[in-house]
């Protein structure tokens, strides 16, 4: 699906606008929803939504001391509720998208023997390091292309990976709870606004 244009109906493109419609009127906030459109609005909707978001992810990575949180989930949760109607925003997507880039992240440590060592940020950036982080940038957006599973912010969580920040096999697969349960997040708020948000694949196919 193409993303809505800048009207006065829809002041920053996207469907914000449309979720944030369906919410006020399924908690029955009348004020709120005689303003949904107008930018404050979008921006408090738009900042308390991804303060909740990644906060509850934080509560439970807190609870089980995991690394649940990591950067890339934070774009994610913005294009879920951004642009939920596009493929990349699906549930498929968001989980097929990470999984590429924790799979090409993970090999380009195997490739260049940097399984084992520390993170770029205290090792510095090293041609082994230079060469993985290539690696997983071509294998990424490429996996994603094969698999027709575009979803921009795992570009994010392959570098996370390549640049030796996670780098466990473990750690890897919290990182994958993480998005789970964001995407969990994104079919519950969005179909509570009454936005037709797929359970799995892109809207259209159901």
């Amino acid at each position: 699906m193409t993303m809505q244009r800048e009207t006065p109906q829809h002041p920053l493109g996207g469907e914000m606008v449309d979720v944030t419609r369906g919410l006020f009127t399924r908690l029955r906030l009348p004020w709120l929803l005689k303003h949904h459109a107008k930018l404050p609005t979008l921006a408090l909707f738009s900042g308390i939504n991804g303060c909740l978001s990644i906060a509850l992810i934080a509560v439970v990575a807190a609870l089980t001391r995991t690394p649940l949180v990591f950067p890339s989930l934070g774009p994610t949760a913005f294009l879920c509720f951004y642009q939920p109607r596009a493929a990349s925003s699906s549930p498929r997507n968001t989980i097929i998208g990470h999984a590429v880039g924790v799979v090409a992240g993970y090999l380009s440590l195997v490739v260049t023997g940097l399984t084992l060592a520390g993170p770029a940020t205290m090792t510095g950036v090293t041609w082994p390091r230079v060469i993985a982080a290539g690696l997983a940038m071509f294998l990424t957006p490429a996996g994603m292309v094969l698999l027709r599973a575009p979803h921009p912010p795992a570009a994010a969580t392959t570098l996370i990976i390549a640049l030796g920040i996670l780098t466990k096999p473990w750690q890897l697969g919290v990182l994958m709870l993480g998005v789970v349960l964001l995407a969990l997040q994104a079919i519950a708020i969005n179909r509570l606004a009454g936005i037709d948000y797929p359970l799995w694949g892109h809207a259209s196919s159901g």
